[in-house]
C-alpha cells in the first residue's frame, strides 16, 4: 500500500472538483461549482483557470465532465431535482444536449463519457428525489442511456446508484460502478449499442463505495471509493488490491453502522475525517507518461496526486486538439 506521505496536491481554490480528467498537454479539467458552474482547469505549473457558464437564470452543477475535441465540455447536471447533459463552451455558452429521456425530464445527473466512436453513455444513479434516499444496498433504480447517431436510449436499469462508467480499450464492454451495491459490473456492447451479458466482475466489502473508475494497460480497473478515501486495483477475475487508504477507523465504523441500518445520509458524506485525502471520487493517469494518478474529490479544493506503478490507458480525449479552448485560456 503507498505511503500516504509521497501524496502531492496541485491547484488551489478548487470547488468540488468531483470529477478530474487529464490531457496530453499537462492541462488537468475538474469538475467546478463555483459560480454559475463551469469547469476549472489546471496547468502544469499549478495555474487554475475557470471556465463559468454565463448563464443567469440558471446555475448547473456539474458532477462528471467529458472533454469534447475542440475543448468544449459535456457535464452531467446535478441538480437537487432535475439533471441533463449540457455543454460548455469556451466561450462560456451553455447548451443543452439532453433534457429528458422517454418524454420525462432527466433526474439528477452523474457522469458522461465519450467513446472512441464518439457515442455518449450517461448515467443516472437514482429516480428517487432526493438521491440520498438511495444510499442503500435495497434500492437498486439507477440506470445507463446511450445517446448515438438514432438517439437516446436506455440501455442498463435496475442498478444500484450507478456512478462512473467507462467502455473498456477493448471497445466492447461497458464497464460500470454501483456504489451502495457496492459491485463493479460489466456488460457486453452490441454493433448497435445494446447491452447483454450483464456479469459482476467484483462485489466490494465493508467501508468501499465505488464511484470512479480508469483503466490501466496491464489490465488493471482503477476503483475510487468514497468515504474511506480508497483506491483499490481490481483485475477481471476479481481479485482486489488496495493501493491506497486514507480513512478514520471510527468514522468509517459509523457509516458502516448506518448503511446496514438503511440511514446512511449527507452528513456522512459531507465529512471528511482522513490525514491527507477529501472524500476522493474519481481518478485520472496524466503526466508524460501516464504514470501518475490525479485524484477528483467531494471535499477539497486542489487535486491530490501520487506516481504509480502501473501506465494508465489514454483517455480517448488524450490527443484532442483543444484548437478552441487554448484561445482563451493563458497557459
Amino acid at each position: 500500500m503507498i505511503n500516504l506521505g509521497i501524496i502531492q496536491t496541485i491547484g488551489q481554490g478548487l470547488n468540488r472538483p468531483e470529477c478530474v480528467l487529464s490531457h496530453q498537454s499537462g492541462l488537468l479539467f475538474c469538475s467546478d461549482w463555483a459560480d454559475n458552474g463551469g469547469v476549472s482547469i489546471t496547468s502544469a505549473s499549478g495555474k487554475v483557470q475557470h471556465i463559468s457558464s454565463n448563464e443567469s437564470e440558471f446555475i448547473v452543477k456539474p458532477n462528471g465532465i467529458a472533454v469534447e475535441q475542440q475543448g468544449s465540455f459535456l457535464m452531467a447536471h446535478l441538480g437537487a431535482e432535475e439533471g441533463g447533459i449540457f455543454r460548455l463552451h469556451p466561450n462560456g455558452t451553455l447548451e443543452d444536449v439532453l433534457l429528458e429521456i422517454d418524454g420525462v425530464i432527466l433526474p439528477p445527473s452523474n457522469y458522461v463519457h465519450i467513446d472512441t466512436q464518439e457515442r455518449l453513455w450517461i448515467t443516472v444513479s437514482t429516480r428517487k428525489i432526493p438521491r440520498a434516499a438511495a444510499y442503500r444496498s435495497d434500492v437498486e433504480d439507477g440506470f445507463v442511456i446511450l445517446v448515438d447517431k438514432k438517439g437516446a436510449r436506455i440501455v442498463a436499469e435496475n442498478l444500484g446508484y450507478t456512478n462512473e462508467c467507462l467502455v473498456h480499450p477493448d471497445g466492447q464492454r461497458l464497464f460500470v460502478n454501483e456504489t451502495f451495491a457496492r459491485r463493479l459490473t460489466s456488460f457486453d456492447i452490441a454493433d448497435d449499442g445494446s447491452l447483454s451479458n450483464r456479469k459482476t466482475i467484483c462485489e466490494f466489502g465493508e467501508g468501499t463505495f465505488p464511484d470512479g473508475m480508469t483503466f490501466d494497460t496491464q489490465g488493471g480497473i482503477w476503483i475510487t471509493s468514497i468515504i474511506s478515501n480508497r483506491v483499490i486495483r481490481v483485475l477481471e477475475d476479481g481479485s482486489q488490491e488496495i493501493i491506497l487508504e486514507d480513512v478514520d477507523s471510527g468514522h468509517l465504523k459509523s457509516v458502516e453502522t448506518a448503511f446496514k441500518a438503511h440511514s446512511l445520509d449527507r452528513p456522512h458524506l459531507d465529512q471528511v475525517h482522513s490525514k491527507r485525502l477529501k472524500n476522493i471520487s474519481s481518478l485520472a493517469f496524466g503526466g508524460k507518461d501516464l504514470n501518475v494518478a490525479y485524484l477528483g474529490c467531494l471535499l477539497g479544493d486542489h487535486i491530490a496526486h501520487f506516481p504509480s506503478n502501473y501506465q494508465g490507458v489514454a483517455p480517448t480525449h488524450w490527443t484532442a486538439p483543444l484548437d478552441k479552448l487554448m484561445t482563451v485560456l493563458d497557459v
